[in-house]
């Protein structure tokens, strides 16, 4: 409805992100349009360095111990890993960077489970299924450069159930004030499992990416007030 709203000429394609693609792959050169898809284009993955840049500045040019970043098609990992690659060869940070941990849904995990099975690709995911429509995505096209970063960082790879996740969006609002998307409350529950397991001994500075605000998910905001009112 937002794209709509804005002028976009929005086609709506059964099935998941991969069949979107395909369905744009198919149209692209009749129509002459540009794909600017995940790692399609390089802009998109220039701009997700932001994040790092802006992490360590506001930490006052300390590196954090761990970032949690819920992983989709992965550009948002990707990005950083190369920021914090560049800070390192400018100079401005020295030592270690953080390690990093990409967190996807119980119903869509290729990313985790290549990494569970130490292989270089992650194939693709049958029948991807969760609420958080961001990390609904059976097959990323830099799975091998999200499996490099998790690897070379000494991070790692998990993956979160949506009840989880939704129990993270409610405390995020009701404890911090930030209405936040279910792949944003996918990285408070990784962090818990993460804790739980002794990964992580609770003394480390630890990130989350909160990557979208709750109120795209207005159907999902619906269902967390209504349960919590019967």
């Amino acid at each position: 409805m937002e794209c709509a709203l804005l002028g976009a000429e929005v086609v709506i394609v059964p099935g998941s992100i991969k069949d979107c693609a395909r369905a744009l792959r198919e149209r692209q050169k009749s129509e002459d349009w540009f794909d600017c898809s995940t790692l399609r284009e390089p802009y998109r993955l220039e701009g997700k360095k932001t994040m790092a840049f802006e992490v360590v500045e506001q930490l006052g040019w300390r590196v954090p111990d761990v970032m949690i970043y819920p992983t989709g098609g992965g550009t948002g990992i990707i990005g950083m890993w190369k920021a914090f690659e560049e800070m390192e060869e400018l100079g401005w940070i020295t030592g270690r960077c953080p390690k990093m941990f990409a967190v996807q849904a119980a119903g869509c995990a290729p990313i985790v489970r290549a990494f569970g099975e130490d292989a270089d690709r992650a194939e693709e995911w049958a029948d991807p299924k969760t609420v958080a429509s961001g990390l609904r995505v059976p097959s990323a096209i830099g799975d091998f450069l999200i499996l490099r970063v998790i690897r070379q960082s000494r991070g790692g790879a998990l993956a979160v159930e949506d009840a989880a996740m939704l129990d993270a969006v409610r405390d995020l609002s009701v404890y911090e004030g930030l209405v936040t998307s279910p792949e944003g409350g996918a990285t408070l529950a990784a962090l818990r499992r993460l804790l739980n397991d002794g990964f992580l001994s609770g003394l480390e500075t630890v990130v989350l990416f909160l990557t979208a605000s709750g109120y795209k998910y207005l159907e999902v905001m619906e269902s967390l007030v209504s349960n919590r009112t019967e």
